[in-house]
Formats: structure tokens, sequence, C-alpha cells
């Protein structure tokens, strides 16, 4: 099977499904219009499906008339909080709310599959299960669908990520690292206020929480290992009452994102200590919040990698195939992954032709729709040759 031509045939469905999605953008925990959309477009496609009485997202079921194996196939559906800059002619209608990481694309690509599928249902060796997940965009919107016991029947597990990095149809699926963890902290300081003419019979938490947010870039300088990348960002900042009123509370929030397991462990003890100490040193008070969201996404199923490689290959030839640096964003989809074997594949949206060039998270945020044919064809191409018996090509080459 070979879902190259019946993918680009459902180029203009595709397009339509993701401008829909785009333009009724929802955030996180908020997908109400954007589940029932999806829900409908699977049910007319006679997929069964799953909804939830206490959150949004939708599991569709394909379900083969040969006996096998079931595979999972995820694409996200949350917007982000953003007002729209993009000029788009079907921007959000949704004020504070825009597709700018591309899970419209993510999820019109998997609609395509849905239908592509479905169409072969009698020649599945198994079940499909697809799901729409909500809040992936809150770090930790995946875990629902683990908790109530949604992945319990699941073998297998694959993704895709719209990526700025690549360009237009490119597809990456390597082993290993590919996306970071993400640890959000909150730092609390504590002083004593004053008159701001007289900041020596006070203690002054903005002057402490200045140098506490200087001297945390030693704990990735001095304390991680330099052959592990890490970022420790401090995003958010609160303090202050009145121009000429020495603080006496400052309260930060920030995030840490590593590939490093055994660092990620200590940050709670080695962080802490710089933050408590640079705070006594000035006379103040501070403690330090962390709180472990998800883990990094690491590609680890060599057998899965190949696959989808093979599968990539059988419906675009090896030249589609493109290495790409590992990033330290961080993907709920490793929530899933910890609970069932999977991958993450990335394929590429750059074409300066007609303004996608903005990275993930950007107001201009745009998307080459020419990609989406590609994802949707991935999508349907991996599940099919996973049911089949997993059996890998040769030319699926290991990058």
């Amino acid at each position: 099977m070979n879902f190259k031509e019946e993918a680009a045939g459902l180029s203009d469905y595709i397009v339509e499904k993701r401008r829909w999605i785009h333009s009724h953008a929802e955030v996180s925990f908020e997908e109400r219009d954007t589940t029932a959309y999806i829900t409908k477009e699977l049910e007319s496609m006679g997929i069964e499906t799953q909804r939830f009485p206490d959150y949004y997202g939708v599991i569709g079921t394909i379900r083969g008339e040969k006996p096998g194996k079931t595979v999972m196939l995820r694409a996200d559906i949350d917007a982000l909080p953003l007002n729209e800059e993009s000029g788009e002619a079907f921007s959000s209608c949704n004020p504070g709310a825009m597709h700018a990481c591309g899970h419209d694309c993510h999820s019109a690509m998997l609609l395509g599959a849905a239908r592509m599928l479905s169409s072969h249902q009698e020649g599945l060796c198994g079940t499909v299960k697809l799901l729409f997940q909500s809040a992936e965009e809150s770090c930790h919107g995946a875990h629902y669908y683990v908790d109530h016991g949604y992945l319990d029947d699941v073998d297998a597990l694959m993704g895709i990520h719209v990526w700025a990095s690549m360009e237009t149809g490119f597809i990456n699926i390597e082993d290993g690292f590919r996306m970071a963890s993400c640890d959000n902290f909150k730092i609390i300081v504590e002083g004593s206020s004053v008159h701001g003419s007289t900041p020596h019979l006070g203690h002054d938490a903005i002057v402490a929480a200045s140098s506490i947010i200087m001297n945390i870039q030693t704990f990735v300088s001095r304390e991680n290992d330099p052959l592990n990348p890490m970022v420790v960002s401090v995003g958010m900042v609160k303090a202050g009452t009145q121009f000429n009123i020495i603080a006496d509370r400052v309260e930060m929030e920030g995030t840490i994102r590593t590939y490093g397991v055994e660092m990620r462990k200590k940050v709670q003890k080695e962080l802490g200590r710089i933050i408590g100490g640079t705070a006594e040193a000035l006379g103040c008070r501070a403690e330090f919040i962390n709180n472990p969201i998800e883990p990094p996404v690491i590609n680890d199923d060599l057998e899965l990698n190949e696959l989808a490689r093979a599968a990539a290959v059988k419906l675009y030839g090896e030249e589609v195939l493109k290495k790409m640096p590992r990033v330290m964003g961080s993907e709920d989809m490793s929530i899933l992954m910890e609970k069932v074997p999977g991958l993450l594949c990335f394929i590429g949206y750059y074409n300066e032709e007609c303004g996608s060039v903005h990275p993930v998270h950007s107001v201009h945020f745009r998307v080459d729709e020419k990609l989406l044919p590609r994802g949707a064809a991935l999508y349907a191409q991996f599940a099919y040759d996973y049911l089949e018996g997993g059996e890998v090509e040769k030319g699926g080459k290991s990058l």
C-alpha cells in the first residue's frame, strides 16, 4: 500500500479542515468547538468516536477486519494565547487565541489520514486509534488520556510536528533525544520594605532577585555538564508597589529545559542552594519551588524509527529524509511515549515564497500548506505498515 496519490487527491479536503480549525482557534482546556468539529468529521467517515465528560479532545477508532495490534496516531488540537498577526485571510476569529504552533496542521493531517485508513479498513490487520489531544500547550494535557487508561491497549504510537528549520515537505525521523524536558519553577524572595531614600534600613528584595537571576546562570555553566544542553530562563517577575518604596517581596517564574536525566533530578537541591545562598548574602530569604512537568522526547525505539523512515522513503524517496538538530523546546508527546513505545517525526514548512518563514509561537506564524498531504500520507503509511507486520523496506536509512 502506498498512500502518496491518495493524499495528494485529498489535498483540498485537508487544507479546508486546517483553515477551519485555524480560524476557530481555542486555547488549552477550552477546545469545545474544535472537538465537536473533529468528532463530526470522524463520524461522517463512519469512524467510531469516544469523547470525555470532563475533558476535551476525541479518540477515533478504526477496527480492521483482520486481528492484530493497535497503533495510535496523535495530533494536538489547542492554540496559543496570542493575538494573530499573520495576515492570513482565515486568521483566528477568536481574540487572544491563535494556532501559532501548527496544531491546526497536525489535526488536519490526521483527519486526512483518517479518510485514507477508513477507506482501507478491510485491509487493516489490527486497529488504528486516532488521538486528537487537548491542551498540549499546557505541558501536561496528555496526562488525562494516560491516567484514564485510553492507551492501555496501544502497542505503538506516532506523532508529527511541523517545524521551521526545514524546507517544506522534508521529513526528519532521527534516533535518540529530539526535544528537551520542561520543568517550570517559582522563586519567592522576601526582604523588608523601607523608604526608597533609606535603603540601608531595609533589605531590598528586588536587588536580591536581580542577583538571583544572574547567579542561576552559573547553574548552567558550572553545575551542569557542558556536553549536556541546558537552558534556565526567568520569564516573569512581579515586584513592588510604588516607585519610592523598597520592595519586600518578589515573585519570579521560569523554566528549565534539558536532556540530562540525572541533572534534572538534582535541580531542586542544587539550584535551590544557589538561590537560597544568594538571597541570604543580601539579607533576604528565598524559596525555590520546582515543578517537573514533562520528560524529554526520546525516539528510543529503533525498530519504530526505522519503520517510519521506510514509510517516508516509500512515499517520497530517499531524498525526503533530512537531518535536523535536536531542539530545546518541549512536547507533552513525551508523556504518551513513557506509556507506549513511540516516536515523534518532524516535517518542514519553511518557504520564503509564501511567507512561511516564522518559527512556531510567533504571532506572524504561517504555514506552506503544500506539506499537509505529505504529513497525512506519513501518518497513514506508518500505521498501515506497522499493522502489516512492521517489515522495514530497504532504503529507510538511519540519520
